[in-house]
């Protein structure tokens, strides 16, 4: 059987498994064939606004959705693979409806009560890893924004955590913050007051 054509299929991908600060994200989605929505696509290849009205149609078409995270706390600790399989996992079982069949974005998935697949590079070939993969964008750069107001020396509202020019300089002349994972190299280096450039 062919992936796309499962009923209650949960597509589930990831945002911001590379960022020097803040949570990591998962969310899954089950579409409604009813209800379809255009211009599904990798949250990387869309632009901010559209990404934003994507999400806005998935929250009101989908069956079902839900969007979960994992810590910096938790990334430290367990690492940031471990720690993505965490928010995945707590997305698929916060969803408030069994899927048939799970579907991951990549090539590693958490232990799930359901039958599940993986597929490299689904955000770009399956539909609801795509839904997935905007919800998970846009929740977590909506929380970015909030931890700019919080910490706004950092530019977290424009960088969204990356390890831009601007983001490392924030970090050497600022040291890490509550927000920073710090099993993560330029953090590790900034807490030791090491020259990033």
């Amino acid at each position: 059987m062919k992936i796309s054509s499962t009923p209650l299929l949960c597509g589930v991908d990831e945002a911001g498994r590379g960022p020097l600060a803040g949570p990591v994200f998962a969310a899954c989605v089950i579409l409604d064939p009813s209800r379809p929505i255009r211009g599904l696509a990798d949250s990387k290849q869309l632009e901010p606004e559209r990404r934003e009205e994507l999400a806005l149609r998935i929250r009101e078409r989908a069956l079902a959705f839900a969007i979960a995270s994992a810590s910096v706390e938790e990334i430290d600790t367990l690492n940031i693979l471990q720690a993505t399989l965490v928010a995945m996992r707590r997305a698929v079982e916060s969803l408030g409806m069994a899927p048939t069949r799970v579907v991951i974005d990549g090539n590693q998935s958490p232990a799930l009560a359901f039958p599940t697949d993986t597929v490299v590079g689904g955000d770009a070939k399956v539909r609801s890893i795509s839904a997935a993969s905007i919800l998970a964008k846009t929740a977590r750069d909506a929380l970015m924004r909030e931890l700019h107001v919080v910490r706004p020396e950092y530019g977290f509202d424009r960088h969204k955590g990356y390890s831009t020019p601007e983001h490392l300089s924030a970090l050497q002349m600022h040291g890490a913050c509550q927000f920073h994972r710090r099993s993560f190299a330029p953090v590790r280096a900034a807490l030791l007051q090491i020259p990033l450039f």
